[in-house]
């Protein structure tokens, strides 16, 4: 898979940029709050039509403007793609794919397939559970249409439940309506925690050993789902804790309060772990999505890392720069001491500065 090129109007602090990029690697430097990140932002939201950072669509338009577009091309399997976005202040966006309008977001996943890694992603093991559920849907949702189409219809019918449970104090009637949500509820909660569990297990083998080679064969990382409730006990344990939902107003039991286990020799890392080991953990999950993606579906993501190399230490930067030599990948950093450090391969380098992008001669 291969971006090959994106054009911004409007978008964040951008007038017009045009970029065509290398199918090896490709770096952005320059100083802080130039726009680097914003770059990578558009490439992202052409993949899941979302920011990362969890921007609205009104922060992601140029100030003083009232519409924003991506254009965006990309090679897979042989085969071209346009993804056009357009993006308004006072209503929802506007998607086509090859220039045909798409009725839901949904329809667009899986066209892009991006692994994003940033700063924040370092500390995915040590926050709480809600970062890791979404490592955990982000890429299944790429991966996987059906799973998309469960997991949005479970956190829509949450959400309903959820109101149902605060307007039964109001409405005691309402408590007949509460058998509907609870099966719905159930039949999309166990295809979930059935998914999940399945990525799991797929992950984990991977993740062993790139993390034992990260670790000079030192260490062996195991990795664990933590379902809130398993399949078979999802119906029993929501109708057991009704009284108590009904007393808070909100869903207690099931995969919304999922989670994932991290041990390397039987300590819980998440709790117990170094902060290196938690990193190293982190950057070993990452390099998994990255082959995992290319079991499910024979082509290789595209990887973009937001300054991400300067967090990590010499062997960790090493062993990733190491890892990605056969992948399309985009960098953002504020220098390019790293590199010439490394004597890492440079397709492709553009200078950033204060919303302009030039391209300079890699070396």
């Amino acid at each position: 898979m291969i971006l090959k090129s994106i054009a911004l109007n409007h978008f964040r602090n951008y007038s017009d940029l045009y970029i065509e990029f290398d199918k090896g690697t490709n770096i952005l430097y320059g100083d802080n709050a130039q726009g680097k990140t914003n770059v990578l932002e558009s490439v992202y939201v052409s993949a899941t039509t979302k920011s990362h950072k969890g921007s609205k669509d009104k922060e992601l338009i140029q100030f003083g403007e009232n519409e924003a577009h991506i254009r965006t091309k990309i090679q897979k399997k042989e085969k071209d793609y346009q993804i056009d976005m357009h993006i308004k202040k006072n209503s929802s966006k506007g998607i086509a794919i090859n220039k045909i309008p798409i009725k839901k977001a949904s329809e667009l996943f899986g066209i892009l397939n991006i692994v994003s890694f940033s700063p924040e992603d370092l500390n995915m093991i040590k926050n709480g559970p809600s970062e890791r559920r979404r490592f955990l849907d982000f890429e299944l949702c790429q991966l996987d249409k059906i799973y998309l189409h469960h997991l949005t219809n479970y956190n829509k019918i949450l959400n309903q439940r959820n109101r149902l449970l605060k307007d039964i104090n109001l409405k005691a009637e309402l408590k007949d309506t509460l058998p509907i949500w609870n099966m719905q509820l159930i039949v999309y909660g166990k295809k979930v925690i059935e998914a999940r569990k399945n990525f799991v297990d797929q992950l984990s083998k991977i993740v062993y050993e790139i993390h034992r080679k990260l670790s000079g064969e030192k260490e062996a990382l195991i990795l664990n789902y933590a379902p809130d409730v398993i399949e078979e006990r999802f119906e029993e344990e929501l109708l057991k804790n009704q009284e108590r939902d009904l007393k808070f107003g909100m869903t207690s039991v099931g995969p919304h309060r999922d989670d994932m286990f991290f041990f390397i020799q039987n300590v819980d890392i998440r709790k117990y772990g170094s902060q290196g080991q938690q990193r190293s953990c982190a950057l070993s999950l990452k390099l998994s999505e990255i082959q995992l993606v290319k079991n499910s579906i024979k082509e290789t993501p595209v990887l973009i890392l937001d300054d991400v190399l300067s967090e990590l230490d010499n062997h960790r930067q090493n062993f990733l720069l190491n890892s990605i030599q056969d992948i399309q990948t985009v960098i953002t950093c504020t220098g390019l001491d790293e590199f010439v450090k490394n004597r890492f391969e440079i397709n492709k380098i553009f200078k950033v500065v204060n919303g302009t992008v030039q391209v300079e001669n890699s070396f």
